[in-house]
Formats: C-alpha cells, structure tokens, sequence
C-alpha cells in the first residue's frame, strides 16, 4: 500500500490511498489520531505540506514508522524554518527544519540519547535530503527516510 497524506486536490493517481481530512479523498481521517491502519502495512508514504499541520511531531514519526514496513519510505515535502512558509499559513503548528529529523534517526546523538526519554519508537535512516527556495523566499526541506525495525 502507498499512502498520500494530506492528498488535497487534485488526489494522485491509481496505486495510491489519498487520505485528508476532508473531501476529496479515498479515506477521510484526523492523523491526528491513531492512523487507521495495521503495522507493517505500507511500503510508501507521501506527506506533502502536511506535517506542519500536525501538532505532535513525535506522535506524527512514530505513527509513519509503526505503519511502514521494514525498510519503507517516508517521503516528506515541508516549509522549513529558514524561510518565511513556515510562518505564513495559520493552519500551520508544528515547525521544521532539517535538525528536527535528528531526533528521529538511527545513530545521531539527538536520537540515541534523547528517544526513550522522549517516547520516540520511530527510527529512520535519510535516503536523500535538500533544500528549495521558491522566489518568494519560502524554503521547502524534501526528506526522504527509510523505515529502520
């Protein structure tokens, strides 16, 4: 299975479940619940300018990783804290840059010392991780993590 949270319009093509708070989507659901499926079922998720709508970032990581399947991908797209997207959308409550994945990955001094304590039973590796700046100066971080179980 291959999740697109946050799938807003219009939702992606076949292979994918979109799922958004609202219509349109193929399941509605508040991620900031419990996700609504089992453990090691996804291969894929795509979080595109979602997770900065999330309030609990701990709660949001641990929920991707508890659905992922060993090795899966977690591909985020987010207005980082180096630019002014962050900031902009009221809706926005939860905020990234690139050092706020540290807490969640296997073998950095933030994680290893800092997930027990902090509840974190996600733990991922960075595949790939990069910066774009749009001409009116928001700052998007696109992450891609792997599932480490």
């Amino acid at each position: 299975m291959k999740l697109n949270l946050g799938c807003s319009t219009p939702p992606w093509p076949d292979g994918f479940v979109n799922v958004d708070i609202c219509e349109p989507c193929d399941v509605r659901w508040d991620l900031t619940k419990m996700w609504p499926w089992a453990k090691n079922e996804a291969e894929f998720i795509r979080a595109n300018d979602i997770i900065e709508h999330l309030p609990d970032k701990i709660h949001t990581m641990n929920e991707a990783h508890r659905v992922l399947i060993p090795g899966g991908l977690f591909e985020i797209k987010v207005p980082t804290t180096d630019g002014p997207g962050a900031w902009q959308d009221p809706q926005h409550v939860s905020y990234w840059n690139r050092n706020s994945f540290l807490y969640f990955t296997r073998g950095i001094p933030e994680y290893e010392r800092f997930h027990g304590a902090y509840g974190i039973n996600a733990c991922f590796d960075v595949v790939i991780s990069r910066l774009h700046t749009w001409p009116n100066g928001v700052v998007d971080l696109n992450i891609t993590l792997r599932a480490v179980k």
